[in-house]
């Protein structure tokens, strides 16, 4: 419709604000539910090990070798947990593998973040070769350090001990020295310059203003840390010998010697196992995806 060398748009197109915010909302639905229906086959594939762990916990001898398999048994023996439980010493091995995973927290946590804040806020010559040098630890298998480590620590009287699995730590990881750096970068560093002009020291910036800032990426070093250690194996296997100081994969492993016909009592307390791991997982979740996300912005 044209009046006076004006165009005034027709009545049945106008699009009003409650249209549009419609659209958008059925977007985004349609959005949701298409990321949903990728995400789920993915899910119950990657799920599918676990259900057969907790499925073959509670089935009989008979069902457990029984083909074509049963998922679902009819009667469920939730008994193998306990026996499982009484056949091994796994309160000794848990008691074992948590003091390694805490002292491997808090080492890790504190000597990365004291080593990530120069790289990331103080200038220093061959600052970037030294980080780069870091860096190129991580690309050193096990296999390439274990006979020389094993050496070092025999010569230190540390074999058969929980010190070649948890003094290490305290001396930084590479993995971690990065990530942190990398949150570190992405904090303005007019904040630093405002705590040096009050007298605050170096030091003082680390810990009361950067270290509180920097709680996900904090968080997301302590769960690799902790799941790393917890999953362990080749460390205990190699180093400690005496069944006193087993950890829970090297008590797995005993145990599976003990049960090979019995492989219900195997799979339950594989799944106990997996008890503490996922409850950390899913109490520091948002912290864990915030600090994932966060820690990549910046290079």
């Amino acid at each position: 419709m044209e009046t006076g060398g004006t165009i005034l748009a027709s009545p049945s197109t106008t699009v009003t604000p409650e249209a549009r915010q419609r659209r958008i909302t059925v977007r985004s639905v349609a959005r949701q539910v298409v990321l949903i229906a990728l995400a789920l086959p993915a899910a119950v594939l990657f799920l599918m090990p676990w259900a057969w762990m907790l499925s073959t916990a509670g089935k009989s001898t008979d069902l457990v070798w029984k083909i074509p398999p049963v998922w679902i048994p009819p009667v469920y023996h939730w008994e193998h947990f306990v026996e499982g439980w009484m056949r091994g010493e796994f309160a000794l091995y848990y008691r074992n593998t948590l003091f390694i995973c805490a002292v491997s927290v808090i080492g890790v946590t504190v000597s990365s973040a004291l080593a990530a804040y120069p790289f990331a806020r103080i200038s220093f010559p061959g600052r970037n070769a030294l980080f780069l040098l870091v860096l190129s630890t991580m690309m050193l298998p096990m296999q390439v350090t274990m006979i020389p480590l094993y050496i070092v620590f025999s010569k230190l009287g540390w074999v058969n001990s929980f010190k070649p699995l948890t003094i290490p730590l305290f001396f930084g990881d590479a993995f971690s020295i990065f990530l942190l750096r990398q949150f570190f970068m992405t904090i303005s560093r007019e904040m630093d310059d405002a705590a040096l002009i009050d007298g605050c020291s170096r030091f003082g910036v680390l810990l009361r203003i950067l270290l509180p800032m920097a709680r996900p990426a904090l968080a997301v070093v302590a769960i690799f840390t902790f799941t790393w250690s917890w999953n362990q194996y080749m460390g205990p296997l190699i180093y400690i010998s005496s069944p006193s100081l087993y950890t829970i994969t090297l008590g797995l492993n005993r145990f599976m010697g003990k049960t090979r016909t019995d492989i219900q009592y195997l799979m339950a307390m594989t799944a106990v196992s997996t008890v503490i791991p996922l409850v950390i997982f899913f109490a520091t979740q948002r912290y864990f995806i915030q600090g994932i996300v966060v820690t990549g912005v910046k290079g």
